[in-house]
């Protein structure tokens, strides 16, 4: 099936008669990319299909006032980052729990999760990522498993694209150090 451009969405958004059209053409492009990019911050999958419902509750309600100053898709990333950051810290002070604790239990709940299915050099890559600080392991998502460009990701973060670089750089050397701590049976 051929892509949709962003442009054909939102002409046919704008329109009454076809806006649900629209809406479906946007969800089949972008649901499963926002649904990985939020799982990947969140871990637990119902509470990332809570998220991504709430994300595309925003979208919809707002998609009429998108200005078209930036993509489309890195205003719908933009939208989740925030979601799921939101998220992260109200069960931080839910639990009045300090982050790597929080990070504990998600790598917990990752290992005991049945949507989980890769194998333990991936388990071990998602437990390595949740021992990052919230910014270095969104920027690492969104440049290693999302594919985006610095410059993309300056965007739906607010920050300069050095400051990525280095963020990124600093997080795949602690990575790294993880990976070679850690042992690996198989």
């Amino acid at each position: 099936m051929k892509q949709v451009e962003d442009s054909e969405i939102l002409e046919k958004f704008s329109n009454e008669k076809t806006r649900n059209e629209a809406f479906n053409l946007l969800l089949n492009k972008y649901q499963q990319k926002i649904y990985w990019h939020i799982r990947r911050l969140v871990i637990n999958h119902d509470d990332t299909d809570d998220l991504v419902q709430d994300v595309f509750i925003k979208v919809w309600k707002n998609l009429e006032k998108f200005r078209s100053d930036s993509q489309l898709y890195t205003w719908i990333y933009r939208i989740a980052t925030n979601e799921s950051i939101t998220f992260l810290n109200k069960k931080k002070q839910q639990n009045n729990t300090p982050m790597d604790e929080v990070s504990g239990e998600l790598a917990e709940s990752l290992v005991a999760a049945s949507y989980f299915n890769g194998d333990k050099i991936q388990l071990k890559l998602q437990k390595a990522l949740l021992t990052l600080p919230e910014k270095q392991r969104l920027i690492f998502n969104m440049k290693y498993f999302n594919e985006l460009k610095y410059e993309e990701i300056a965007e739906i973060t607010g920050t300069s694209v050095g400051a990525l670089k280095a963020s990124f750089h600093i997080a795949v050397k602690k990575i790294e150090v993880f990976m070679l701590n850690e042992d690996i049976t198989f």
